[in-house]
């Protein structure tokens, strides 16, 4: 079977037993910011276990792409070098959310893995692990499945300490876990390895193939292992270690996947050979940077991108020792797309921006490359020992962008090792001097002691009466507030917009009769409602009465600002492509900012086009449509969701534009009618990160205000020039040539003032032992002025060592010149050196002419006079 076979028939099976079908998450986890990425099934599914998320299933299957390369889940520096360790890697599993349990989750494993309708693998290979003390899961194996009592082996505590078992399985020190049961498969007595349990399991022999995963205790902090109400099920099977078995074959690196990279790899590096390490580690890296990037991260010096960046580089390495040319490893997108683009289209879509993305990476580490293998070289013939030094391997990643395993990789390829402890340490100097240079700060503060949640009325009115449940000062709480004390202020309803999807909170007033509390923010703790202001007047304590009001107008300008960023959005995906994904927003009354993913300046054409799409859509004046859908049905219907956003089984959909322009899941504030939105003036557009571009734009009142101030501006420039706004830019051109021209007259009779001062300067230079020595000040001179001065002189007196300055605007200059015949006696560099420590300044050069700039014109008399005494010393 192929794998792709293996895959469907896979989900095919689990939802003929009534799993839903649920598509792979992203590869970095949208509910866990304790993971660097997606590393199992079970991720997206986290919530579900914890009881923190009810979906409308109670069993689902997947096949979830993951990743293992950084973090504590770190594969990277075994791949390529082993038969089943990589980066990227598909498992399938089946999960169960408090329905079916130990009976049905076993039962299901080996129907699938031995019924002929299925994979059809004979029992006599297989065998299984169970938790020591499970003697639930062994009965089930031996008494209801039939598998014999020899080919089922109890895992104890075996990694020193109670439930520390290859066995137990536990999502942390606390919460969900429980005993999990795995199936090994035998691959037979011709490959060395033992039984899992035994000295030799950790050979090749015995491959586990599927984990199933009970989920029946809760840990507590102390230790105690409590019952859960709702037992559940993880399971998880590599779907590369399945293939090789279903294939016939020992190696992951032998299935058909790997094998048809291998060979586009072997192409485009000139190594034929399918088992060379080299083109297994760029096969396998392929696989993981095209796949992240796809997920919206790009190469950067921190966090996830430096772990792309990191594999990039990797397999840039291995092509270079094959004698790859340059830019060879983006070339095998198209193979990777021919594999796995039936089962994850989003790969076909985007695979000329993940291209382009491997390209740029390539062309930067390209030109240190060399530079960097040159210096790694030198250093290991240098070095006496094994071990490559810390400060070497900092250097190379410090100045040559070489990751510490890649250096590791070019130890190992020559049995050495690299003192990480010693790289470690220059890390943390660098990190520490970093701090201590930002002078950062921060105070996270504590969370407000708040339980149930604030009602939102404000989609359908901006007043309403609510009632006081809470009340904080300096985030402690009281009883009531008194007139003057700031304070955070929450009601079981409010009209009032809490700061959230990049949109501002809302502000305005709280009231009563002879109370007033102006709310200047409004933000969210968990779900309630935080109403952060000052009582003007009055007293409020718990239980009162107070009616919200929002401020209408500022709430109808942030909300066209909401809308124009969903057409903004959509926009800038049809112009620049689908790779774009919002990174970042903010949405307030007087503007909207946009963050996204794009790895060039947006071009001014661009930019006009994406202006003429968007004020197109708002002309159009159609209305903005709001629907409350299943989160499933609303993907399904083409809704974006923000990149790593947590959303309820039901969400709000909003719609907008000509046949259906944007459509975005969303809970902000909207206009009603595109028309509301006026029209879109982009005010800027800039860079804020590798590979993340920002763009300002205004609408409505704010957006003609910024177009009267620009016309404000070019009228007075139009003024300026005695022109018209109609001819200003043929007037600013011809300024512009006129002050060209003007240039090349001053250059030029700066050239004739220059030779005119060599010819009155050369007559103060001092002749010593044949040699001209001349120390002058030029006032006012600038650079330019003094090297054409310094060309005359040396023609003029032959034979000399000269230093010319000059200050201007308090910056100082020094220019020392030397006659090609002095050279092997003095140099300018030598003088500069000497004397600029006179203007509090320093500089250097060639051996003919060399400059200094300083902050200290007072100095400049003693400066001459240390060159003239220099000068003698040479001569």
């Amino acid at each position: 079977m192929k794998s792709s076979e293996i895959r469907q028939a896979f989900l095919d099976f689990f939802a003929s037993k009534g799993h839903e079908v649920v598509a792979s998450s992203p590869l970095v986890p949208g509910n866990d910011p304790t993971l660097l990425f997606t590393n199992a099934g079970m991720v997206q599914f986290k919530d579900c276990f914890l009881g923190n998320d009810v979906r409308s299933y109670t069993r689902a299957t997947s096949s979830q792409r993951c990743v293992r390369a950084g973090g504590k889940h770190n594969d990277l520096e075994n791949v390529g070098y082993t038969a089943r360790h990589h980066t990227f890697f598909e498992m399938l599993g089946n999960f169960s959310f408090g329905d079916y349990f130990k009976d049905d989750a076993i039962s299901y494993a080996w129907e699938f893995l031995t019924s002929k309708e299925w994979l059809n693998l004979p029992v006599e290979k297989l065998m299984v692990t169970v938790y020591a003390e499970d003697d639930e899961a062994f009965d089930i194996w031996n008494k209801k499945v039939g598998v014999p009592e020899d080919k089922i082996v109890r895992i104890g505590d075996n990694k020193g300490a109670r439930y520390a078992s290859d066995n137990f399985w536990q999502m942390g020190d606390t919460g969900p876990c429980g005993p999990c049961t795995e199936i090994f498969y035998d691959h037979g007595e011709h490959i060395w390895g033992g039984p899992p349990g035994t000295p030799e399991e950790d050979g090749d022999r015995f491959i586990e193939i599927w984990n199933n995963v009970f989920m029946q205790f809760e840990r507590k902090a102390d230790g105690e292992m409590l019952p859960l109400p709702k037992p559940s099920v993880d399971t998880g099977m590599g779907l590369e270690r399945i293939s090789a078995i279903m294939q016939g074959v020992h190696s992951n690196y032998e299935i058909d996947i790997f094998q048809a990279l291998l060979k586009a790899a072997g192409e485009l590096t000139g190594c034929k050979d399918t088992e060379n390490k080299s083109l297994r580690v760029i096969a396998d890296h392929i696989r993981s940077t095209s796949f992240l990037i796809v997920d919206g991260v790009l190469p950067s010096n921190e966090g996830r991108g430096y772990v792309l960046r990191r594999i990039i580089r990797r397999a840039v390495r291995h092509g270079h020792m094959l004698g790859a040319s340059a830019g060879f490893f983006n070339k095998l997108v198209p193979a990777l797309c021919e594999q796995m683009g039936e089962a994850y289209p989003e790969l076909v879509n985007l695979s000329e921006h993940v291209q382009k993305v491997l390209r740029i990476e390539e062309e930067q580490f390209a030109k240190t490359l060399d530079k960097g293998m040159a210096i790694l070289n030198g250093a290991i013939a240098d070095m006496s020992g094994d071990t490559i030094s810390g400060e070497t391997a900092f250097k190379l990643y410090d100045t040559y962008g070489f990751p510490l395993d890649l250096t590791a990789d070019v130890a190992r390829e020559r049995d050495l090792k690299v003192d990480e402890d010693g790289f470690n340490v220059a890390m943390e100097k660098q990190r520490e001097t970093a701090r201590a240079a930002g002078n950062f700060s921060a105070d996270y503060g504590k969370g407000l002691d708040l339980d149930g949640e604030t009602g939102f009325l404000g989609y359908e009115s901006l007043e309403n009466t609510g009632t006081v449940k809470a009340l904080f000062v300096g985030g402690e709480k009281v009883e009531q507030l008194k007139a003057g004390d700031e304070a955070v202020l929450v009601l079981d309803e409010t009209a009032f917009y809490a700061e959230s999807g990049g949109q501002a909170g809302d502000t305005g007033f709280l009231k009563a009769d002879g109370v007033v509390f102006q709310v200047k923010d409004t933000t969210k703790e968990g779900k309630n409602h935080l109403h952060q202001g000052v009582l003007v007047e009055g007293a409020v304590a718990l239980g009162d009465q107070l009616t919200a009001s929002v401020d209408a107008e500022k709430r109808a300008s942030t909300a066209i600002h909401h809308s124009a960023t969903h057409l903004l959005h959509a926009a800038l995906r049809h112009v620049l492509g689908e790779h774009v994904a919002q990174k970042g927003s903010l949405v307030t009354y007087d503007k909207l900012r946009f963050d996204f993913s794009h790895l060039e300046a947006v071009k001014p054409e661009e930019i006009a086009e994406i202006e003429t799409l968007v004020n197109a859509q708002i002309r159009a004046n159609t209305p903005v449509a709001t629907r409350l859908m299943n989160i499933d049905d609303a993907k399904a219907a083409g809704a974006m969701a923000l990149f790593g956003e947590k959303y309820d089984d039901e969400v709000r959909v909003l719609s907008m534009g000509m046949d259906d322009f944007s459509i975005e899941l969303c809970g902000g504030t909207h206009a009603q009618r595109t028309g509301d939105i006026g029209f879109l003036k982009i005010s800027s557009e800039s860079g804020i990160a590798a590979g993340i571009r920002r763009i300002e734009a205004v609408v409505g009142q704010a957006a003609l205000d910024f177009v009267a101030r620009e016309e404000a501006t070019l009228n007075g420039i139009a003024r300026s020039l005695k022109g018209s706004t109609d001819n200003v830019g043929d007037k600013v051109e011809q300024l512009i040539a006129r002050s060209r021209q003007l240039e090349k007259e001053l250059e030029a009779l700066k050239s004739k003032l220059a030779s005119s001062a060599g010819s009155d300067l050369a007559g103060q230079a001092k002749e010593v032992n044949g040699v001209k020595i001349l120390a002058a000040e030029l006032e006012g001179a600038d650079v330019p002025a003094l090297r054409n001065t310094m060309d005359q002189l040396k023609n003029k007196l032959g034979s000399a060592l000269i230093m010319l300055a000059s200050a201007n605007e308090g910056k100082v200059t020094l220019l020392a010149g030397v006659t090609k015949d002095l050279i092997g006696k003095a140099k300018a560099g030598d003088a500069v050196k000497e004397c600029a420590a006179y203007v509090d300044g320093r500089g250097g050069g060639k051996p003919e002419m060399a400059q200094a700039g300083g902050q200290k014109p007072e100095g400049i008399a003693d400066a001459l006079s240390a060159f003239e005494n220099w000068a003698q010393t040479r001569v």
